[in-house]
């Protein structure tokens, strides 16, 4: 599977701040065996998440695109409506599944506003922006994502 990584932050797209949610994306990519295809960073803006969830799914380079940061209630958290605006089917099962892991743990999960979906061939999911949060939710996909990006590429599955 080719996994691509989008960090959406301020702080680590203007170089002020280290990518550990991304790193931490990274890192569960290479241990499960999947090719990392492209690893980027971007500011909380609209425009340049839009372009690039955009472009990293309609090149058709990633069956997998990972997003990291930017899902919250402050006013620069906006990946969840960036998402929105490029995908062509929502999955929101998936998120939920994440919102409902993390509240295991936390209340504060609550607040997330991931989303997930489809573009193209493509499986888009926004992850919370801390590790802990991303931990989570790579948990949750580790059950499901193989057989989900199968589902999305048009690949025969079993219904086991």
């Amino acid at each position: 599977m080719r996994v691509a990584v989008l960090t959406v932050s301020d702080g680590v797209a203007a170089g002020a701040r280290e990518d550990a949610s991304g790193a931490l994306i990274e890192d569960w990519v290479r241990q499960r065996g999947y090719r990392l295809a492209e690893r980027l960073h971007v500011p909380d803006e609209t425009g340049p998440i839009a372009a690039a969830l955009a472009r990293l799914c309609d090149q058709d380079d990633c069956d997998l695109l990972l997003t990291t940061g930017g899902t919250g209630l402050t006013p620069r958290d906006v990946t969840p409506e960036a998402t929105c605006a490029v995908l062509d089917r929502p999955a929101p099962g998936i998120a939920e599944a994440i919102r409902a892991e993390g509240l295991r743990k936390t209340p504060r999960a609550a607040l997330g506003r991931g989303l997930a979906g489809v573009r193209g061939a493509t499986l888009v999911v926004n992850l919370p922006g801390s590790p802990g949060g991303v931990s989570d939710g790579l948990d949750v996909l580790s059950v499901f994502v193989d057989h989900a990006v199968d589902l999305v590429r048009g690949r025969f599955t079993s219904h086991d």
